[in-house]
């Protein structure tokens, strides 16, 4: 953010889908709010942008950007933040490393990213990149915690337009399937931090042989802090995927994995890497060292190996002993391309891969392109049973009824990095057999673990000042709407009950005890399943991950996508932080773009966050004509939707570019005939009518550009230019916007 003067509204660049979108969304913004004198800034929190403020000394000057996410991260504590952020990458090692690769072949003289440190100077170069990796730029934004819900016009419109439904059948065979104990729900301990505990922490690993190895050091634990620790036996981690495996055979259905290796970006890989060397059992165990030795890291998945024994002398042997595997089908991210599950982790997202499945009716696909059922394969219990639930409700209730089910909407507790799983530097990979433990100022030892080589430890912590914040937000969401409220607890579960410590007195004292439950996810799945197919509403009051799980499934199930949702961070210190959908950042719609010159990607998320943005600005600093922008906003929104006028998937049907048109006119009428700001509709009305009258040659002329390839310049960064030529090829538009 090179500007001297914080712009009134932050929209962020970002990578894939939505920074496409942006080429084309951002200037009809511009244009439209500078006439309320309200200034956009564009902070880079790309994966591309934060690699190349990672290296400065590696760069000319020219090259060189400032760490727009750090500065970011000290403007979200404050009371002037008003950020509108798009979904970005969380990126996974074949990402970060394929990035890296892009940008160096753009001319940035970037370190390669080492991933097994032969030296000191590599492993300062692995730290500096781990840093930018998994779940990097969330919290650092999110000093706040989450309102997440449906707009009225949205969910209006999905009970109108029904998306399609799988139909579930009692007798369908999907199901998922999870570790029986010695997983992070079995081996969990958790405690709140007394002032005599408070200070800096650190974790340490004691060998067999009473050496100790400080793991992390300096660690602050506030108290009141909410302090969990926990790990994941590999041994059992190991026998359970073998036996999934054997279970899916016998079930006669496709085997799938779930989970999330970009979030929880130092454990869930290596989950993933287990679940491969499993996949491959003795052909592993007879060349894994060969495998490895030539690149191909089984946390980096099934694709990797792949790519290693190629460069084997022996590769044909090995490829033969793959084929002659006795193994289920397997779920297919992309069977035209013969792209497995396992073949990369940042591929198959639980949050995402999970409701396409159970909206499918408990359908994969597999090799060979057809459907069929899955084991839904989930190793910790933690909040595997959420899915699980859900599939049980619909085999015994069948598919749900959008046309009138109500909403689950989330209060989710995420500020200060709550509940960072397995995505932070205090998640580790026993080196050996001994303990691990945490280790107070004061000496005493918090909680420890027996583990042995190659377990997983992990701990998290959640501050006390953002857990009574969440509360709050969630008593106020209950007042306003009415609706039955459930705080997703487990009592059974060493973190939910710290929690339930907490939560319970407060809503005693405030007098609101009735109006709340707290159930363990389960029977929460349950409860809330059960209320919005009675046509209800309901907030679900969650921790982090599930924060980050319901707002996708709930949504995807309600209205065929979580990229509608509006979604609002309460900033702890008074500002604003919007965030557009839960939709991810879409991949496969930049694939498209390339090949056909369609971006079905669908701006809803970011044209519902501007009109938040516009409203958060006129009330914070009494700037009426943001107000009025705000209201015209949201009436675009709902013409959008009452018209139909969101992106086709199809080549050669109205597309994202043509979505921001009609959302531009729409704006531009509403202001036009609106009567609270005289000058505004005066500025609009020719604006209006200039859109209106070029709706022939602008559709014309947008459609005109589909079909051939566009070039972008780059994946990771892409050319300005040449993403603004793609993005804004209509010159009617172009000349009334600007």
């Amino acid at each position: 953010m090179a500007e001297n003067k914080t712009p009134d509204i932050l929209y962020t660049i970002v990578d894939e889908a939505p920074e496409l979108a942006s080429a084309s969304f951002l200037p009809i913004i511009r244009k439209f709010v500078s006439a309320a004198d309200i200034t956009v800034g564009t902070p880079d929190i790309s994966l591309a942008g934060r690699i190349i403020a990672t290296f400065p000394e590696n760069l000319t000057e020219e090259q060189r950007q400032d760490d727009d996410l750090a500065a970011l991260g000290v403007l979200v504590k404050t009371p002037d933040a008003n950020v509108i952020k798009l979904p970005n990458i969380s990126a996974s090692v074949p990402q970060l490393v394929a990035a890296i690769t892009e940008l160096q072949g753009q001319g940035y003289n970037l370190p390669n990213y080492p991933e097994t440190p032969a030296n000191d100077e590599e492993a300062a170069i692995k730290a500096r990149y781990d840093a930018i990796k998994g779940s990097a730029v969330n919290p650092v934004l999110r000093e706040g915690n989450s309102d997440r819900r449906s707009a009225r016009a949205v969910k209006n419109f999905a009970q109108n337009n029904p998306h399609s439904m799988g139909a579930w059948v009692a007798d369908s065979k999907t199901k998922v399937s999870s570790m029986p104990g010695n997983d992070f729900y079995a081996n969990e301990v958790s405690a709140t931090i007394s002032a005599a505990q408070a200070g800096d922490a650190k974790i340490e690993f004691v060998g067999k042989d009473g050496a100790v190895t400080v793991l992390k050091d300096g660690w602050p634990l506030e108290e009141g802090t909410v302090a969990d620790a926990t790990f994941m036996s590999a041994k059992a981690l190991g026998a359970f995927l073998a036996d999934a495996i054997e279970d899916t055979k016998a079930d006669g259905t496709m085997f799938s994995l779930h989970m999330k290796a970009t979030m929880m970006k130092v454990s869930d890989p290596i989950i993933f890497g287990h679940a491969v060397k499993a996949w491959l059992g003795p052909v592993w165990e007879a060349h894994g060292d060969a495998i490895a030795a030539a690149g191909g890291d089984a946390n980096s998945g099934l694709g990797a190996v792949l790519a290693a024994i190629d460069t084997l002398p022996n590769a044909a042997e090995i490829k033969a002993e793959i084929a002659a595997l006795d193994r289920p089908s397997m779920y297919m991210v992309d069977s035209d391309k013969g792209i497995t599950n396992l073949h990369v982790p940042s591929d198959v997202i639980i949050d995402a891969s999970m409701p396409a499945v159970i909206r499918a009716g408990g359908k994969g696909w597999d090799e060979t392109g057809a459907k069929g059922d899955t084991n839904c394969v989930i190793p910790d219990r933690c909040y595997a049973t959420v899915y699980d639930e859900t599939i049980n409700f619909f085999k015994a209730n069948g598919a749900l009824d959008v046309t009138t089910a109500g909403s689950v909407a989330n209060v989710g507790l995420m500020a200060q990095k709550a509940e960072e799983y397995g995505s932070h530097p205090t998640t580790f990979e026993a080196p050996a057999d001994g303990t691990i433990r945490i280790v107070l100022a004061n000496g005493e030892t918090l909680h420890s673990h027996d583990v042995e080589a190659g377990d997983i430890w992990r701990s998290c912590t959640v501050k006390k000042a953002p857990i009574l914040n969440w509360i709050e937000l969630a008593m106020d969401r209950q007042r306003l709407t009415g609706s039955e409220a459930i705080f997703w607890l487990d009592a059974n579960r060493a973190h939910d009950a710290q929690l339930i410590e907490y939560v319970k007195p407060v809503l005693e004292e405030k007098g609101v005890a009735d109006k709340f439950q707290i159930m363990a996810p389960r029977e929460a799945t349950a409860q809330s399943l059960k209320t919005i197919t009675a046509g209800n509403d309901s907030i679900a009051i969650t921790g982090n991950v599930l924060r980050d799980y319901l707002t996708d499934l709930f949504p995807i199930l309600e209205l065929g996508t979580s990229a509608k949702m509006l979604s609002i961070v309460k900033l702890m210190n008074g500002g604003g932080l919007f965030e557009t959908g839960a939709g991810g950042s879409a991949p496969k719609h930049v694939q498209q773009l390339v090949e056909q010159n369609h971006l079905r990607w669908d701006s809803m998320g970011e044209f519902c966050a501007l009109g938040e943005s516009l409203n958060f600005l006129a009330d914070s600093k009494g700037n009426a004509k943001a107000g009025v922008l705000g209201a015209a906003a949201e009436a675009a929104t709902q013409g959008i939707l009452d018209d139909n006028r969101s992106p086709s998937r199809k080549v050669g049907e109205p597309d994202n570019r043509d979505s921001h048109y009609w959302f531009a006119r729409y704006w531009a009428e509403a202001l036009a005939a609106q009567s609270d700001d005289a000058d505004l509709a005066a500025e609009f009305a020719p604006i209006a009518k200039a859109l209106a009258d070029g709706e022939e040659a602008i559709l014309s002329e947008l459609a005109a550009a589909q079909g051939p390839a566009a070039d972008i310049g780059g994946y990771f960064r892409p050319s300005v230019e040449l993403k603004a030529k793609v993005m804004r090829p209509s010159a009617t538009l172009n000349a009334i916007i600007g």
